[in-house]
């Protein structure tokens, strides 16, 4: 049954999950999927301009990644760290209170203090059974200040970083794009960050236009799949903005021919999510918990940039839908043959 969680795992062995970007950025490889002849092909992502066709159009996510991950520590001295997970509007950024992931050995209780960098505190509001957790922060420096001035970026738990790791300063330049302009994120949108500004001038020299969206990347995406039917997933919703002239490019490219193509499933989700059942491409800001499966019908993407993602993951099912499930097996087997690099540091799929 293609919709059984069982179709979407895999074994892979923790060396090809990459703990560090390459020195380049546009040096890790790039898988090419050919859906309509079911080929794979090895290139590198600095040959993306000669793999893409004039006139084509690319779409990226120009959320920013905020360095949201703080270590603290409870009233009984027991270490805690928190992912602030509410960002990206005026309300959140002057709001004190903020709802958070935490991790902790023993959950601290309501009412009670947590204790982090400068002088800021925290009260204990409400705590969930999924994991999250209201904080009131209190001190003279607020929360957002400290989080830009000391705060690690929220790296996923397969890239290991301890409390004051000294690579924290190399993933707060790498693990955010060449694109970041919005903050609002708490995740990257890993397809973007193979990208540089020389690469950007050698697109553009090659007919080859970007056009930028925003959708806010939240922890919902990356929540684990607990049901044996794909279908009965629930993701989380994140915010997007489609500007008009994002809108308008794309809906010249589709009328002329031309193609669209997607940089990352954040991107995939928004372009879907508003064009709906009629296909229709309007400018606008929403919410979106699009789950995308296989069987979706894609009515705006024609090709797809994505990083290689998680087994039993809703970003799995998204790339099966768009190649097919026996296709993406077949490229994930190669891929870990061949020793690809794995997951956000990792290398790239090209999937026309």
């Amino acid at each position: 049954m293609i919709f059984d969680i069982e179709n979407y795992d895999y074994n892979l062995p923790g060396e090809l999950i990459a703990q560090l970007p390459l020195p380049e950025r546009d040096q890790s490889r790039l898988m090419i999927v050919d859906r309509s002849t079911g080929s794979l092909d090895d290139r590198h992502f600095h040959d993306l301009p000669d793999l893409l066709l004039s006139g084509d159009l690319l779409v990226v996510n120009n959320t920013k990644v905020i360095p949201a991950r703080l270590f603290g520590r409870k009233e009984s001295g027991g270490r805690i760290e928190i992912l602030v997970l509410e960002h990206g509007s005026e309300e959140a950024d002057k709001a004190e209170t903020r709802w958070c992931l935490l991790r902790s050995s023993k959950r601290p209780r309501k009412g009670s203090r947590l204790f982090f960098e400068n002088n800021l505190s925290g009260i204990v509001e409400d705590l969930r059974e999924d994991g999250l957790i209201q904080i009131t922060f209190q001190g003279a420096q607020g929360i957002d200040s400290l989080l830009d001035e000391r705060g690690m970026m929220p790296l996923p738990p397969y890239i290991r970083r301890q409390e004051k790791d000294r690579l924290s300063e190399l993933d707060r330049k790498r693990y955010q794009t060449v694109f970041a302009e919005r903050r609002g994120a708490v995740a990257a949108p890993t397809a973007s960050l193979h990208f540089t500004r020389g690469l950007m001038a050698k697109l553009e020299r090659a007919g080859i236009s970007v056009a930028p969206l925003t959708l806010h990347v939240g922890h919902g995406t990356f929540r684990p799949v607990r049901t044996r039917d794909i279908r009965e997933h629930r993701l989380g919703y994140e915010k997007y903005d489609l500007s008009p002239e994002t809108a308008g490019a794309i809906k010249r490219s589709k009328s002329e021919g031309r193609r669209v193509i997607a940089v990352g499933t954040t991107v995939v989700r928004t372009l879907e999510s508003v064009a709906g059942s009629k296909g229709e491409m309007e400018s606008g800001r929403g919410k979106t918990d699009l789950l995308i499966t296989p069987g979706f019908s894609f009515r705006v993407v024609d090709a797809l940039i994505t990083n290689f993602h998680l087994p039993r993951s809703s970003l799995l099912f998204l790339v099966s839908a768009f190649a097919g499930l026996d296709l993406i097996r077949k490229a994930y087997q190669d891929a870990l043959a061949k020793a690809y690099r794995f997951y956000s540091y990792g290398d790239a799929m090209l999937i026309f």
